[in-house]
C-alpha cells in the first residue's frame, strides 16, 4: 500500500500502479476537482486506488503503508486552469486557495492583501517568499488598496511591478541574471499563507511517519528552501533518534535534460528515508 499525499494530476499514482501490479494506493488531495479530472487516466485501475478529499495534514488512515510520497509542487492544471489566482500569468480573482469550494470563513489572498496590516504583509512576503523588497511591496499594496480594492492577479502584479526596482523587473539583481519573475516570491508567500502550507507539511510528515511500516520509504519532493528546510530537519531528527535510514543525505535534483523537458523541475529537491 502506498500513500500519495499530494495526488494533483495523478502522475505519481499512475506510474506506481503501472509499474507495480500488486500495489494499491490511497490518494489524498484537498482539491476535489483533481479527482474528477484525473479519472479517465485510471480506467481499469479504479479498484486499486482509493481517493480521499482532504488535506494531508488530516490523513487518518489506520492502515500501515509501505510507501509515502509528498510532491509539494502545484500541478500544471492548478496553475493554468483552476481560475483561483495561483499564476501571475493569468488575470484571475485573488483566491489562491487549494480548496475547490472555499467556505466564507476561509482566508483567501484577497483577504490578505486588502485587510492585513502593512507589517504583517511585509513579514509574510519576506518570511514565506524570501523577497528582499518585501517592505516596498507591502507599502505599495497598502497605498493601492486605499484607492480601490485589489481584486485580481494582474492588479497585484502591477502593484508589485511599480514597487520594485527596474533592474529587478527585468530579471537582474546586482548585475546577475535571475530566472524568477519579479512577482514569483510574493505570489508564493501569499499562497503559503492562505493554505498554511508549512504548518500542514510539518503535521503531514509526522502523521505520515506514524503509519509507515518498518522498512517502508517516505519520499518528499520540495520546490523552495522553506519546505526543504522542514523536510531536512524532520529527516535529520528521525535519523538522530535512530528511527530511519537516510537513503540520500543530500537531496536528489533534476538533470539538465529533465530541466530542459520540464523547466519547473529546476528547483525540485527529492529526499528519501526508510523507516527502521
Amino acid at each position: 500500500m502506498v500513500l500519495d499525499c499530494t495526488f494533483g494530476g495523478g502522475g505519481h499514482s499512475l506510474q506506481i500502479l503501472k509499474k507495480y501490479p500488486d500495489v494499491k494506493i490511497i490518494a489524498i488531495d484537498q482539491d476535489k476537482s483533481v479527482f474528477e479530472k484525473a479519472k479517465s487516466k485510471f480506467k481499469g485501475l479504479e479498484k486499486r486506488i482509493d481517493f480521499k478529499n482532504r488535506n494531508f495534514k488530516d490523513l487518518d488512515t489506520e492502515q500501515k503503508v509501505d510507501g509515502i510520497i509528498f510532491d509539494l509542487g502545484l500541478s500544471s492544471d492548478q496553475l493554468e486552469n483552476s481560475g483561483r489566482g495561483f499564476s501571475f500569468m493569468k488575470d484571475e480573482p485573488l483566491f489562491m486557495t487549494m480548496k475547490e469550494n472555499p467556505r466564507p470563513e476561509d482566508v483567501t489572498a484577497y483577504d490578505i492583501v486588502n485587510t492585513w496590516e502593512e507589517k504583517n504583509l511585509a513579514d509574510i512576503i519576506y518570511g514565506y517568499g524570501e523577497e528582499r523588497f518585501s517592505r516596498r511591496i507591502a507599502r505599495a499594496i497598502v497605498d493601492a488598496r486605499q484607492k480601490a480594492e485589489i481584486k485580481t492577479t494582474f492588479e497585484l502584479v502591477k502593484i508589485i511591478s511599480d514597487a520594485v526596482p527596474a533592474a529587478y523587473r527585468r530579471g537582474h539583481a546586482k548585475g546577475r541574471a535571475s530566472r524568477l519573475h519579479f512577482a514569483t516570491r510574493t505570489f508564493q508567500a501569499l499562497r503559503i499563507a492562505v493554505n498554511d502550507e508549512l504548518g500542514a507539511l510539518q503535521t503531514g510528515l509526522e502523521k505520515g511517519f506514524e503509519v509507515l511500516k518498518n522498512g517502508g520509504r517516505m519520499a518528499v519532493i520540495s520546490f523552495h528552501s522553506l519546505e526543504d528546510r522542514i523536510v531536512k530537519r524532520f529527516y535529520q531528527n528521525k535519523a538522530k533518534e535512530k528511527k530511519v535510514i537516510l537513503i540520500n543525505k543530500k537531496p536528489i535534483t533534476a538533470s539538465e535534460e529533465e530541466i530542459k523537458n520540464n523547466p519547473r523541475a529546476r528547483s525540485a529537491k527529492l529526499r528519501i528515508l526508510s523507516r527502521r
